[in-house]
């Protein structure tokens, strides 16, 4: 590996470390304190970072609890995922592939924030909005997937049904690996 290499890799954990030490301290205010009553300014000097630092990471409060480190790496991989798959296969594949992948940190991560997602009123309208975020990204992939006769309606009905998929899988569990896994199969079997 050359040194422009090492340095971006040893530039990227870093960032990843700090925002899972904000994520981390902020969980636990959550807990003892409530969302409502935890800062910005609490959970920054609790993660030892700025207040600052933590708009560049998160931009808002309400952004802890969704994390993009899965959604969008899980788009990534379902639009490499082999050709032959269905639409729920990849879909599948691809959530094998990231879930797969994830430091035993970074579940236990994803756990607290899901976990506190689905306690938090305020957060509602957030999981609704990054459902509706992950059925235009899956749609877009589908330009790709699908044979040009399958229109931008179809598309998108497809990836709500992926979505739809997910989130029966998931509403209050967080994440739920293997359920995802099965409730994806069960997608293929039906629709095939």
């Amino acid at each position: 590996m050359s040194a422009p290499d090492r340095s971006s890799s040893l530039r990227e954990r870093k960032k990843t470390q700090t925002r899972l030490a904000i994520r981390r301290e902020a969980f636990r205010l959550f807990e003892t304190q409530g969302y409502a009553n935890t800062t910005i300014d609490q959970i920054a000097e609790a993660a030892d970072v700025s207040p600052r630092t933590f708009y560049r990471y998160f931009g808002v409060k309400e952004a802890l609890l969704l994390s993009d480190d899965h959604s969008s790496p899980i788009v990534e991989a379902f639009a490499g995922a082999p050709r032959e798959l269905t639409v729920a296969a990849a879909y599948r594949h691809a959530v094998e592939e990231v879930f797969g992948t994830l430091s035993s940190a970074e579940r236990v991560d994803a756990v607290a924030g899901q976990r506190i997602l689905y306690q938090v009123p305020e957060a509602r309208s957030l999981v609704y909005a990054e459902y509706v975020r992950l059925i235009d990204a899956i749609t877009e992939v589908l330009k790709d997937r699908l044979d040009d006769d399958v229109d931008d309606v179809e598309r998108r009905v497809i990836a709500g049904a992926v979505v739809g998929v997910l989130i029966a899988a998931s509403h209050n569990e967080p994440l739920p690996q293997e359920t995802v896994f099965e409730a994806l199969t069960i997608l293929d079997n039906r629709l095939s």
